[in-house]
């Protein structure tokens, strides 16, 4: 009986996407902090200097942000904890690559992208590393010496994938993650388990991430995945072209945005505030301006 809800919901989900159509016939337009509304009209394009104007606004914020938090921003010391630090990071050695693997950002597509980049025998970026250059599968950044975690962190194009945090949650709860009978009590697990000892499915992305520590060279909001993935490629010099996978994200991003009204329903004025408090983080550092958490962020900051 448990799972109810959750069918009941997915018949919700395909109604939204079936009346989501509506919602996303909207101008482009760059929010405070490079929160960009996309719009999925065919045939409209993200052109190369909006992207780069987003890039830079959205940096802006997580530099501001990484000044006044406190957050690690050096590497430690010692290797186990920089395995600890650096766990939710992966490498391509052979494209040059580093990313934060966040599940429910898009990163699924992503990684389905860079194994195929990844079997392309001709392709190779010249960058100088002082280590030979090595041809296994995507690696834990952490299983590296400091030396080459330096020399990764100052040469790689470095790519990180957000996403509004409530809607992170909803996508554990649908996925199935643990045995909650609905969403208000699967929430209120969450809260009891604390940050400390989170699920990476729904820890904040800051915690998850280290975008204080590592200086991301793009930060790609889910929702325009393609276009954004499109011109970043390009820069770093890889031929993905018609490799990029079919993304999903627009439809997805407004159909939860009408699903987050419905689910934020079910939880009581306590719960909303402990989950703002929860993702205090990410709500500061990116840009999350329509996320339902958001206004609630100033009346539980102390």
């Amino acid at each position: 009986m448990r799972f109810l809800p959750r069918l009941g919901i997915s018949a919700a989900l395909g109604i939204a996407t079936f009346l989501s159509w509506r919602l996303l016939l909207r101008s482009p337009d760059t929010g405070q902090g490079g929160d960009l509304v996309p719009k999925a009209e065919e045939g409209f394009t993200l052109t190369l200097d909006t992207f780069l104007h987003v890039q830079q606004l959205r940096k802006k914020r997580l530099r501001a942000f990484c000044g006044r938090s406190g957050k690690v921003t050096t590497l430690p010391r010692s290797r186990e904890e920089r395995a600890r630090l650096l766990s939710s990071l992966r490498v391509s050695t052979k494209l040059d690559l580093l990313y934060c693997q966040a599940p429910s950002t898009g990163i699924e597509e992503w990684q389905q992208l860079l194994k195929k980049l990844e079997e392309k025998e001709n392709v190779t970026l010249p960058v100088l590393l002082p280590y030979p250059r090595q041809r296994a599968p995507e690696m834990q950044l952490g299983e590296f010496n400091l030396t080459e975690i330096e020399a990764m962190l100052g040469s790689y194009t470095k790519v990180l994938f957000v996403r509004d945090p409530f809607q992170r949650l909803i996508s554990a709860f649908m996925q199935g993650m643990g045995s909650s009978p609905s969403f208000s009590s699967f929430v209120q697990d969450v809260l009891d388990v604390g940050q400390h000892n989170a699920s990476v499915t729904w820890k904040p992305l800051v915690s998850l991430c280290r975008p204080c520590l590592v200086q991301y060279d793009y930060v790609v909001v889910f929702g325009f995945l393609r276009q954004e993935l499109g011109h970043l490629l390009q820069r770093a010099g890889l031929p993905a072209g018609s490799l990029l996978p079919r993304f999903t994200d627009t439809q997805a991003r407004w159909t939860y945005s009408w699903l987050s009204e419905q689910m934020f329903s079910e939880l009581s004025l306590q719960q909303k505030k402990q989950l703002s408090r929860f993702y205090r983080w990410d709500l500061s550092a990116f840009p999350f301006s329509s996320s339902l958490l958001t206004g609630l962020l100033n009346t539980t900051e102390t």
